[in-house]
């Protein structure tokens, strides 16, 4: 009921509305820009993908040139050269006409 006035009880009913909603924005604006599918992951993600996406690369590389050097020391396909090289450094010997710079 209303007084004399015009005035009666304050209604609270859109001020808890509009905090309400407010207070849930900003939740959900703080968990699209921090949460664990947010920006700042997906930025990170993006980072680690460009970092594994070299070492994975490199890996490559290093593969191609062990393969290389496999097939260079196989039975169907022998480089002297590499096989000598390869037997003396694992044997630890020079020939003597050879010079050891360290």
């Amino acid at each position: 009921m209303r007084n004399r006035s015009g005035f009666g009880r304050p209604n609270f009913g859109p001020l808890i509305f509009f905090s309400l909603t407010f207070v849930m924005g900003g939740y959900f604006t703080f968990a699209a820009v921090q949460g664990s599918f947010g920006v700042f992951r997906r930025v990170q993600i993006e980072a680690e993908s460009v970092a594994l996406s070299a070492e994975r690369d490199r890996l490559r590389a290093e593969v191609a040139r062990m393969e290389n050097l496999t097939t260079r020391l196989s039975d169907r396909f022998l480089d002297v050269d590499l096989l000598d090289e390869r037997a003396r450094d694992v044997l630890g010997t020079i020939r003597a006409d050879e010079i050891v710079i360290r």
